[in-house]
């Protein structure tokens, strides 16, 4: 999916009220309402990035859409730095890139689209105004990958940990012993957990990691401290565990990874370490350099144009110490 705000604004932190398990109180993250598209009417709710915490580990980018009856028409558009991970629950998406795929994503079938120095895609939703409901993730490649050639995965037989009333799909990464074979760049994990009615469960964290939950239907306990769908919840690396409660049900997005320790300069749809490495991605989408991104088949002429940049230097992301 591409950003389109032209001046992104991240949100506000806000420490979690006093309760709960000291061992999982974190900060709640708000999402802001972010349009896409304009007479698209798309609408998303963003947590990541947010002012003073723009990652993650690797995770840098996340929108949660829907549950809504929606036109997703999303032109191609470039993307440098980075690896797209689409996470659909309600609803199918088409997918073309400029490495030549051109698929289905379903639910239960995660797309994970490595940028690396730069490739194109499109998505549209499939039907007629049809209820979609999804996740999308970037993860910020290191320097060491930053530069490799585009490359498109699909993943139809995810690797699953179930106990306890629980059941954890692994969209990338490990979990207790569930490996995804999807291609991670550092140390991550990404994935579902589906929590019965009546669950009561621990599930091991790895102390180095830091971790954040997203609560996408139902409501969960997470350390005694009830969390509802919207706000993304951030927990520090430390702890080995995370207490889970579900009285009804309730399905929730599990991200972590190791603290992403390298400076990025993320604007638009491009992640640079450099205000030049931005100008220049800005600059090859413009001028159509093909050499770079591609071409998305099926379009014609359309796409996203790149918008003005802003009369300042870009500079990092730092979070608050």
């Amino acid at each position: 999916m591409t950003n389109l705000e032209t001046r992104p604004q991240e949100a506000e932190l806000h420490p979690e009220p006093h309760g709960g398990d000291s061992a999982t109180r974190g900060l709640l993250l708000e999402p802001r309402d972010v349009p896409l598209g304009g007479l698209r009417a798309m609408h998303v709710r963003r947590t990541l990035p947010q002012r003073g915490l723009p990652m993650v580990g690797a995770w840098c980018f996340l929108d949660e859409f829907g549950p809504a009856d929606v036109d997703m028409r999303v032109l191609p558009h470039p993307h440098t730095g980075l690896q797209t991970v689409t996470w659909p629950l309600v609803g199918e998406i088409h997918h073309r890139d400029s490495v030549g795929s051109d698929v289905v994503v379903r639910p239960g079938q995660p797309n994970l689209m490595t940028a690396g120095r730069g490739v194109a895609h499109s998505e549209m939703s499939l039907g007629d105004g049809p209820l979609l409901h999804g996740v999308q993730l970037w993860v910020a490649l290191p320097a060491g990958a930053a530069d490799i050639d585009p490359r498109f995965e699909q993943h139809t037989d995810l690797p699953v940990m179930e106990r306890d009333g629980l059941r954890a799909t692994v969209l990338v990464g490990e979990l207790e012993g569930a490996r995804s074979a999807a291609q991670a760049h550092s140390p991550l994990l990404g994935a579902e957990l589906a929590l019965e009615a009546g669950t009561s469960t621990t599930l091991p964290l790895r102390p180095e990691f830091e971790h954040a939950l997203l609560v996408l239907d139902g409501a969960i306990e997470v350390g005694g401290t009830p969390q509802q769908p919207g706000p993304l919840r951030y927990l520090a690396p430390g702890p080995d565990r995370l207490s889970l409660r579900s009285a009804h049900g309730a399905r929730a997005l599990l991200i972590g990874g190791e603290p992403f320790a390298e400076d990025l300069v993320m604007w638009w749809n491009f992640l640079g370490r450099s205000h030049a490495d931005i100008l220049q991605a800005r600059d090859d989408w413009e001028h159509h350099r093909e050499d770079r991104f591609g071409v998305v088949a099926g379009h014609g002429d359309a796409r996203i144009p790149a918008p003005e940049l802003p009369n300042v230097r870009l500079t990092p992301r730092r979070r608050r110490s």
